[in-house]
């Protein structure tokens, strides 16, 4: 079975770009976020600010993040990114993402997320909980047509 993988392209504009026209490296991490959202969106049918009402969670936070610059992005470049929850945990779950230019693999970034509510015992505190088997379902349909 395959994973859903939400696929979409942009074009880099010259704010998410340095002097020299290059995207700044963090700006990566925003399009990951982006991208992680709108799978989410994709294969839940919910907005993320739904997310609460749908499935009893304050959101899918982030914990770890990674990436791996492989070519420079430029402005007024044309970037597909392609991204997927490569693996489900009990409350936790890793997301890939691949963006390319012109064909070519630019860059390569991963992150772990948690499935969390609002911790009972302390309400300013955060908490994983399990990712009901129905949520994890969605992202096995494969690709959205």
């Amino acid at each position: 079975m395959t994973n859903l993988v939400f696929r979409r392209q942009f074009t880099v504009e010259w704010g998410h770009c340095d002097p020299a026209g290059i995207v700044f490296n963090s700006r990566f991490f925003e399009f990951f976020d982006w991208s992680a959202w709108r799978l989410f969106e994709v294969a839940l049918g919910v907005r993320p600010s739904e997310l609460g009402a749908t499935f009893g969670i304050v959101g899918i936070p982030l914990v770890d993040a990674r990436a791996r610059f492989l070519k420079p992005a430029k402005f007024n470049d044309v970037a597909d990114i392609a991204s997927e929850v490569s693996e489900f945990r009990r409350s936790s779950f890793d997301m890939k993402h691949r963006i390319s230019i012109g064909g070519e693999l630019a860059v390569e970034g991963s992150e772990t997320r948690v499935w969390a509510s609002q911790d009972p015992d302390n309400p300013v505190k955060l908490k994983g909980i399990p990712i009901p088997a129905e949520v994890i379902a969605r992202f096995r349909a494969g690709e959205p047509s």
